[in-house]
């Protein structure tokens, strides 16, 4: 696979299509199943709270991975992402109902780079707080 989207039809301020994931606690049991992470801040309400949090939060990895998405899908190629890296600034609290948390991501080209390659900034937030800072992807275009 390749990328889809040509270097030459990206300027820096280019947005990336904004996407929202939901998040319940059932895609929490589901992560903790795949990645082998048990930890029981991401499935035990009582035990969350007394270590001092809200409530379950979502796995950082997996909040991690579901923005990234937004440039996955951009591109049209996993493959295309070069580097990823982002700051876990606040968790993602997922109550107990059958909504559960939403997980909202915007993004833009941030920098054109040199060997085809652009900067994409995104926003990650959810229930209005910004949930990682520093979220920026390296990706080579066509």
């Amino acid at each position: 696979m390749t990328a889809k989207i040509s270097y030459d039809d990206v300027e820096v301020g280019t947005e990336l299509p904004a996407r929202t994931f939901p998040v319940t606690r059932a895609t929490l049991v589901r992560y903790a199943g795949a990645s082998g992470d048990f930890n029981p801040i991401h499935w035990n309400e009582r035990f969350a709270k007394e270590v001092g949090l809200p409530d379950v939060i979502a796995h950082g990895m997996f909040t991690m991975a579901e923005a990234v998405r937004v440039v996955t899908d951009w591109t049209g190629d996993p493959g295309a992402i070069v580097d990823y890296g982002v700051r876990f600034t606040k968790p993602v609290v997922v109550p107990n109902d059958d909504e559960g948390a939403l997980i909202e991501v915007t993004a833009k080209v941030g920098a054109k780079l040199d060997d085809n390659t652009v900067r994409v900034d995104l926003t990650v937030t959810s229930a209005g707080q910004k949930v990682l800072g520093m979220s920026r992807a390296v990706v080579r275009l066509a």
